[in-house]
């Protein structure tokens, strides 16, 4: 007689609910065990699983998803409700799902599946499906009945916030009929602001920035709706309108020469009920040391973001060696170091025509197809997103060459042989222009620096994906070598990152000065596995440990409570709540503390516009950035040389702690003009003189390199006026 299995074993024994049980009852695993680390995250969870936001942080190739998977099957045995998985794009998903197969944990990529409706697999989907104004889980005013779920698992969060706030941006291009409306109706608002953008903005001049003042904005609010509504059911307006349709008044919006763009400063989650209600919601990350963005972007509770889910211990990293050539040597230029990375991806390590070493897949990050120009002669590959699936299987199945990867630092794994020796060429800039705009007014703010390290620690992440694999990370520029070298960067990176960033340090303490060859020797130290280098970068993270607190920057908290009382009628409330949180700053955080008041008098315009006005011109004095009142601002007294002196002298030695730091924060500056690249040609210098206006780019002239040398990132020198050297 055949055995009936189906009634063998199962009685009236539960589902297993610890997700470190749902793994050992595997009949066939992917490994023998979990690793320790996967483990004590998991446990921990599971101890606090009834949080309704748990914060995750492991290091990059510390098996995430698995703990994520694991986490999610736990909640649909416990019989909470439906699971959905978000990763960033589609070629995530096809990673998840073959990750969720070989733990034998059904899913699906359908939000329709019967499999997914009735709690029996998991939805394995990305952000944009469940976060739109078309989502099939229903949004608010749609009359749709809101998809009920157990838990969202939140993979990659810091890539999850770029991509969540663009979900929640109207974006009207230029050659849109309702642009030109737009511009029309606000023309005598914008050139109030800035004669000069105005003009910017009717030639066409890429690098015009005019921000709509809040007030006219949503003064014209009706008019605006008129404009905007008849088009609501057009592509590149139907999956964001019913997101903010309802709180339009409360948004920013700025006029570049290819669009207005619509933004709200918090993006209004509350219209997916299906997330915003959802009983359990874990974010999965491996960069965030600002914690804060959570809060804002998906509502997150600040009180359980500040504790994180963390191992033990952060030592599960692999080995990293990262140097940044031109902090080295200034003589070594971008060129020079693409003819290296050729020669290692042809296995000639000593430079000499001869390979002589077994070659090594070189993998170059790139932001833009005009960074990737740059290496077609050296590249053996060039792809984009499109390209990752083949690529990397490609990559991870042998010896490829070097490639480029272009505007991809996340969501990559290159684990082992796909990738040794690792280049980043520059990070991705913000070209939207609220970020354009907050990029000046904010210039080397903690979130603004907090944001540019997230990218680039998930950039030199690609290549390190377990506590055995081993890289080398080369960091081409003054920028980059600025975030490696610059310590109010350095305390934005991970612990385990910190950890590398220092034994690199004292490597690239012994070959400075030197050329190419003491670069090279350094990368065979660790390509090589030579056993000094090993030992070394084993003890350098054997005693790291992952910070016990997340950082929620209390401002961010205010903004968030901030913008959903606005949004439920109560603005002066609103404008009290931001209040407090410039009570809490200090004399150091002037500029962010007027770009506070600014949002704090659009709050007040609601209800009160005389107060508002008297609020933005407070806002002027600590932060020369922010709008101007209705009524223009009050002349400042020019100060005499002598004082401008000593004022700047005093800046440089705050902002630069030696002659690197000032020679490498210099020439990033000239590395922000990048010729023939439109929204950058024109970056580095910045706003127009501020007697004229605060958001001004030079209309198709170029100021001299001189003049571009005199602004820091947009920011005049202190002192009262510009220097004249």
């Amino acid at each position: 007689m055949a055995l009936d299995w189906d009634r063998i074993g199962t009685g009236d024994s539960e589902a297993l609910l610890r997700p470190r049980d749902i793994y050992a009852g595997l009949a066939s695993r992917p490994w023998p065990y979990l690793r320790h680390e996967q483990g004590e995250v998991l446990d921990k969870w599971f101890d606090r699983r009834d949080q309704r936001d748990v914060v995750i942080k492991q290091n990059t190739g510390g098996g995430k998803t698995a703990v994520g998977l694991l986490i999610a099957q736990s909640t649909l045995n416990e019989g909470i409700g439906k699971a959905v998985y978000l990763t960033p794009d589609n070629y995530l998903v096809k990673q998840v799902r073959e990750e969720a197969a070989k733990l034998n944990i059904a899913t699906t990529d359908d939000p329709y599946d019967q499999a997914f409706t009735t709690a029996q697999a998991v939805l394995v989907t990305n952000y944009q499906k469940l976060i739109n104004g078309k989502s099939a889980f229903g949004v608010v005013g749609d009359g749709k009945e809101p998809v009920d779920l157990g838990i969202v698992v939140v993979d990659d969060a810091h890539a999850a916030l770029a991509r969540t706030e663009d979900q929640f941006r109207l974006r009207v291009p230029a050659s849109h009929e309702a642009y030109g409306k737009l511009l029309e109706l606000f023309e005598q608002d914008l050139r109030h602001q800035s004669v000069n953008a105005w003009a910017a903005l009717e030639e066409g001049d890429p690098t015009a920035l005019a921000p709509i003042p809040f007030w006219a904005w949503a003064n014209k609010r009706e008019e605006v709706l008129k404009i905007l509504r008849p088009h609501r059911e057009e592509r590149a307006f139907m999956f964001v309108w019913p997101l903010l349709a309802e709180v339009l008044h409360l948004c920013t919006a700025t006029a570049t020469s290819a669009a207005v763009e619509i933004r709200p400063s918090c993006p209004p989650i509350d219209r997916i009920p299906s997330f915003v209600r959802a009983r359990r919601r874990v974010y999965l990350t491996a960069t965030l040391s600002d914690d804060s963005a959570l809060v804002t972007d998906f509502g997150a509770d600040p009180a359980l973001v500040v504790k994180p889910v963390t191992p033990g211990s952060a030592a599960d990293l692999g080995e990293r060696m990262i140097l940044a050539p031109v902090a080295l040597n200034p003589d070594l230029d971008s060129e020079a170091v693409r003819v290296l990375a050729r020669q290692f991806a042809d296995g000639d390590q000593d430079g000499d025509g001869v390979a002589e070493a077994e070659p090594v897949n070189v993998v170059v990050l790139v932001p833009s197809d005009l960074a990737a120009a740059a290496w077609a002669r050296y590249a053996d590959h060039t792809w984009r997103v499109g390209d990752l699936e083949a690529g990397v299987k490609e990559l991870q199945a042998g010896h490829v060459g070097l490639v480029v990867l272009v505007n991809k630092y996340d969501g990559v794994n290159l684990p082992a042989g796909a990738c040794r020796l690792l280049i980043l060429d520059g990070v991705p800039r913000p070209l939207d222009g609220v970020e354009r705009r907050e990029a000046v007014a904010l210039a080397d703010s903690t979130v603004r620096l907090a944001r540019e390290v997230q990218r680039i620690e998930q950039g030199m992440g690609r290549g390190v994906r377990d506590g055995e694999d081993y890289c080398a990370v080369l960091l081409l520029g003054a920028k980059l070598a600025t975030a490696i070298h610059d310590a109010r960067h350095l305390a934005l990176f991970s612990p385990a990152t910190q950890a590398q960033l220092k034994l690199s340090r004292d490597i690239a303490g012994q070959i400075k000065g030197e050329g190419l060859n003491a670069v090279r020797q350094a990368l065979r130290a660790c390509l090589g596995r030579v056993p000094q280098w090993r030992e070394r970068s084993r003890r350098a993270l054997a005693e790291v440990r992952y910070a016990e607190h997340g950082t929620v920057r209390d401002e961010a908290v205010a903004l968030r409570e901030a913008f959903d009382l606005a949004a439920t009628g109560r603005a002066p409330a609103a404008a009290e709540r931001v209040q407090k949180a410039v009570n809490t700053l200090g004399e150091d955080d002037k500029a962010l503390r007027g770009w506070l008041r600014e949002q704090k008098a659009a709050y007040l315009h609601l209800t009160d516009p005389v107060a508002a006005q008297q609020a933005l011109a407070g806002a002027l004095n600590d932060n020369a950035f922010v709008l101007h009142s209705v009524n223009g601002a009050a002349p400042v007294r020019l100060k005499a040389a002598a004082v401008q002196s000593r004022a700047a002298a005093e800046f440089l030695a705050s902002q630069y702690r030696d002659g690197v730091s000032l020679r490498l924060g210099v020439q990033a500056l000239f590395e922000d003009v990048v010729w023939g690249e439109e929204e950058r040609s024109d970056d580095a210098s910045g706003p127009g003189s501020s007697s004229e206006s605060t958001w001004v780019s030079p209309a198709r002239g170029r100021r001299s390199s001189t003049a571009r040398a005199r602004t820091t990132c947009g920011r005049s020198w202190p002192g009262g006026r510009r220097s004249s050297s």
